[in-house]
């Protein structure tokens, strides 16, 4: 079994979300032929059809030598696709840049996203120097790479022919200093006779220009550069610099504030800082596997791997929460109780053997962990009167000591892990006048 350390890109194909990526994504040069790139893509919120794509990822590393791989579609219909690093490209330590492109059967391209990693030299590589090449691997690429090659070198052929057609104009360096002279002398010549012209509409020559020549009163006042200084509305204040500088930049929402959408198969537990939502059943790690109602996840890391989910299902209100500890230590999902968990649902307790509801029907219900009863029940003693549905039963045989009414005293009731329901033994002070008994009780489960 393949173990790989993955990098998931979630990307809605449109053009209001085209633009670039940037992950947390860290790779290390040990990490040969591990280090996996897995692609989820949707459009219009539904997952993109691949089955008529050749999807290409552009690799460029900070060294600026180009990649064009082909990547492996793993399911055409939800829209899923991967890339694993090869053994030259992990050992590019540094930033990333990349971009993937979906080529069509039918002449159609479709740039999907900018995105970004990085890969971090291992202590063992520190000696190694990075790879620069360009590396291709369908015979177009290759084509247009040597067509380029060629192209720079005819040109340069050409600058070298034109240098050696000169070589019978080369002259010495003693020659080419008295043309020079000659030049400077002629052109001084020609300047300073400009210089001394005045026909001009002024009237005046070069030295007469200058800005003590400038009548003072067509100039702004010190007052308007000092007004203008001072103007806060064409300029900011340095304390409003500050602020603009100390801004968040990391986006943890769309451009228009909406949440973003989780494409299915996504693990919660990979995903950056950020409000998302999603249909919770088809998601890896989600706190209810049996709910496939949509939910909306808020994820915020912490340092050195720790990370919170908040997840909250739309219809029924309901919420939980998970924390990572350190290094990615899932700590499990935990449910979030409110008033309403606490409030009773009363459910019948059906009878048996010819036992009756007293004045006040039996019943029964499960409020955190513990069975409520109540009710009066007229039965004889010990025979099965009742039976609990299943999710009231304890994991225990129980015991309480009960009330008789019509007369002082009490009898012992028992409730079995099958739910059965019996009165054993009896004090009471006139036993002829019982008239039901009392099954008003709490008992852990």
């Amino acid at each position: 079994m393949a173990i790989y350390k993955t990098g998931s890109y979630a990307f809605d194909i449109n053009a209001k979300t085209e633009g670039v990526y940037h992950s947390t994504f860290i790779f290390s040069t040990q990490d040969i032929n591990t280090a996996k790139l897995i692609f989820y893509l949707r459009k219009d919120g539904i997952p993109l059809p691949l089955s008529a794509v050749t999807g290409k990822v552009v690799l460029i590393p900070s060294s600026g030598k180009q990649r064009i791989r082909d990547v492996t579609i793993v399911d055409p219909f939800e829209g899923i696709a991967e890339y694993v690093l090869d053994e030259d490209e992990i050992k590019m330590y540094g930033k990333f840049n990349c971009q993937l492109i979906l080529k069509y059967t039918n002449g159609q391209s479709l740039s999907a996203h900018k995105f970004g990693f990085e890969v971090s030299q291992s202590l063992v590589d520190q000696n190694m120097a990075p790879l620069a090449e360009y590396y291709v691997d369908d015979f177009e690429s290759l084509k247009a790479l040597i067509i380029a090659m060629y192209d720079e070198e005819t040109v340069m052929l050409d600058e070298l022919k034109a240098k050696f057609s000169d070589l019978g104009r080369i002259e010495t360096k003693e020659g080419a200093q008295e043309k020079a002279d000659a030049a400077e002398a002629h052109a001084k010549a020609y300047t300073d006779a400009h210089a001394a012209k005045t026909n001009n509409p002024h009237k005046v020559t070069k030295s007469q220009v200058g800005l003590d020549k400038v009548d003072n009163v067509k100039q702004a006042a010190k007052t308007d550069f000092d007004a203008h200084t001072a103007d806060n509305v064409r300029h900011i204040t340095a304390d409003e610099r500050t602020k603009w500088n100390k801004g968040q930049l990391y986006k943890l929402t769309q451009d228009n504030g909406v949440r973003i959408l989780i494409p299915d198969g996504t693990d919660l537990l990979t995903l950056p800082p950020g409000f998302y939502y999603g249909i919770n059943n088809r998601l890896l790690n989600n706190p209810d596997p049996n709910d496939a109602g949509w939910f909306n996840y808020d994820i915020m890391d912490g340092n050195s791997g720790r990370k919170t989910i908040i997840a909250t299902a739309s219809y029924h209100n309901k919420m939980w929460f998970a924390t990572i500890h350190t290094n990615g230590d899932f700590r499990g999902w935990k449910r979030i109780l409110t008033s309403t968990d606490f409030e009773p649902v009363w459910t019948e307790v059906p009878l048996k053997n010819g036992a009756k509801h007293g004045a006040r029907k039996v019943m029964c219900a499960v409020v955190g962990g513990f069975l409520c009863l109540k009710g009066e029940i007229i039965t004889n003693r010990g025979v099965i009167f009742g039976t609990l549905p299943a999710s009231y039963r304890p994991d225990q045989l129980r015991s309480r000591l009960v009330p008789i009414f019509g007369t002082t005293g009490m009898t012992k009731l028992y409730i079995e892990t099958n739910g059965n329901m019996r009165l054993e033994g009896q004090i009471a002070d006139k036993s002829d006048n019982i008239t039901s008994y009392g099954l008003d009780e709490i008992i852990p489960l």
